[in-house]
């Protein structure tokens, strides 16, 4: 059984974790299997949207430490290989397409630090989240101690990083950490719909509003304002841009190509 179910559907990558005996507890083969997914969404020019998922009644229970002790004590961390991409961001090559993801049950450690570097959260009600790091003797290394405090301010942050505390889905919802609160089974497929709207947009419009998103947080707002019309220019030239307008002309719904 693959430890990852990777599903094309139609423009959206599905990533889903699947082993839910083990709680979907990550060693290092269900990383370089979710990494070769985040690969494949990247370079695939017809993917435009990922959907990050977990089969079972839990999201995972974290990091399979006794796998991963020695990657840990080796001083340079994870290290994606060829054809891989570190879904966690911390090394090498970041994802320049949006990620929707979707969580039950429990959703610690790393599973927290992989929605971190995702852009639209959806959990069920009941979901638990924690950096249960520091009751292990470590602390947390997939980004956590980077995004957690700009996500919900550095007090909170602090509070559940310093304690391995858990936090609940609705103190998530109330943080603006996830965007979608919704009934325990129903978050795949409110997750889905989202992903499917995003698939339907422009793909150029998406990427230049996702990368000027970014490129805001991590070079600040003067390179983004410099960085707007200069990249907004070759959109303004695509196909795309006569497709929206037309379809707007004709009050019909655009169909775009990304070109």
């Amino acid at each position: 059984m693959s430890l990852v179910k990777v599903e094309k559907q139609s423009h959206i990558l599905l990533i889903g974790l699947n082993r839910p005996d083990k709680m979907n507890a990550m060693n290092r083969a269900m990383y370089h299997d979710i990494a070769s997914a985040y690969y494949q969404l990247q370079h695939d020019p017809d993917l435009r949207v990922g959907l990050v998922y977990a089969l079972g009644n839990h999201f995972t229970s974290g990091l399979q430490l006794d796998d991963w002790a020695g990657v840990f004590a080796n001083g340079t961390g994870i290290e994606p290989g060829e054809g891989e991409l570190d879904p966690f961001h911390i090394a090498g090559e970041g994802l320049s397409k949006p990620v929707v993801f979707a969580a039950q049950g429990i959703c610690y450690t790393c599973g927290v630090e992989m929605m971190l570097n995702t852009d639209i959260r959806v959990a069920a009600r009941g979901t638990r989240f924690a950096q249960l790091e520091v009751k292990r003797g470590i602390f947390a290394c997939g980004g956590a101690t980077i995004r957690l405090p700009r996500e919900i301010g550095w007090g909170n942050a602090q509070r559940y990083l310093l304690t391995g505390d858990e936090w609940t889905a609705e103190q998530a919802y109330q943080w603006g950490l996830i965007q979608e609160l919704v009934e325990p089974g129903e978050q795949f497929r409110v997750a889905l719909e989202i992903a499917e709207k995003i698939a339907k947009a422009a793909p150029l419009g998406v990427s230049g509003s996702l990368t000027s998103s970014k490129i805001a947080v991590s070079e600040g707002q003067e390179v983004a304002k410099q960085r707007l019309f200069p990249d907004l220019q070759p959109v303004m030239a695509s196909e795309d841009v006569k497709e929206g307008i037309q379809s707007f002309l004709e009050r019909r719904e655009a169909k775009f190509r990304g070109r």
